[in-house]
């Protein structure tokens, strides 16, 4: 426990910066990460392996999805699991600068585990749409088109956000720290992705998650557009 206690002292210390970052992640994930990544540390896991661990929680509940009936109880279910899986994602970067720094192949890692749980998560709800139409009242296969526009909106945000985190600039060494926007952090509560797991707290309710789904689909893509403008917008000024 003293180990972790230390840990987690640090770790205060080592926070990144709550620039852009909405106020579930800022108030709720990376707390809970934190947590995570000191009793990680306390074990002694590498931030791979706490990678991986957010990776089987978030799996477990993509594959629930696409497999089992909806209810409330799974509902229940894969928003804990996803949940749980966001949280290790935060952890395994806590973890790594802990231990002094990450590597290149785990950042990699983190990267490519990120994209493939957004890919998968829609997909699997393409596939309960199709395979319980009853249940979601999705026997109208134009219901299948909002998880495509929703995992195009989803992966785009995800790809332009981190491209665009590479080609800025760094801030000059000494240079002050952001203060972080509350109005900001208010705003992208929508399209944060553990907002957007509570969603699956709906399940049961058939039609009430369908249309809970769609209306945050429709979110994603104005926010889509509003950050493909304010990157590009960006990017313009810098020279390479």
């Amino acid at each position: 426990m003293a180990r972790v206690g230390t840990a987690l002292l640090e770790l205060r210390g080592a926070q990144k910066s709550a620039k852009g970052v909405s106020l579930y992640s800022r108030f709720v994930n990376r707390p809970a990460g934190r947590y995570l990544a000191a009793g990680s540390y306390a074990l002694g896991l590498t931030p791979n392996q706490v990678t991986l661990v957010s990776a089987a929680f978030s799996f477990a509940a993509v594959a629930a999805v696409a497999l089992a009936a909806p209810s409330w109880g799974l509902g229940v279910a894969v928003w804990a699991a996803l949940a749980v899986g966001f949280a290790f994602d935060s952890a395994d970067g806590q973890l790594a600068r802990l231990r002094g720094g990450g590597s290149a192949a785990g950042e990699w890692l983190d990267h490519v585990v990120d994209a493939a749980k957004l890919t998968a998560l829609h997909a699997c709800v393409l596939i309960a749409f199709h395979r319980f139409p009853e249940e979601y009242g999705t026997g109208s296969e134009g219901w299948l088109l909002v998880p495509l526009g929703f995992q195009f909106a989803a992966v785009v945000t995800f790809f332009g956000g981190l491209l665009t985190e590479k080609l800025k600039p760094k801030p000059a060494p000494g240079s002050p720290a952001a203060v972080p926007s509350t109005l900001r952090a208010v705003a992208l509560l929508p399209v944060d992705y553990g907002v957007f797991c509570l969603v699956f707290l709906l399940l049961g309710g058939g039609a009430l998650f369908r249309w809970a789904y769609a209306g945050l689909g429709a979110v994603a893509a104005v926010f889509l557009l509003a950050f493909l403008a304010k990157w590009f917008r960006e990017l313009s000024a810098v020279r390479r």
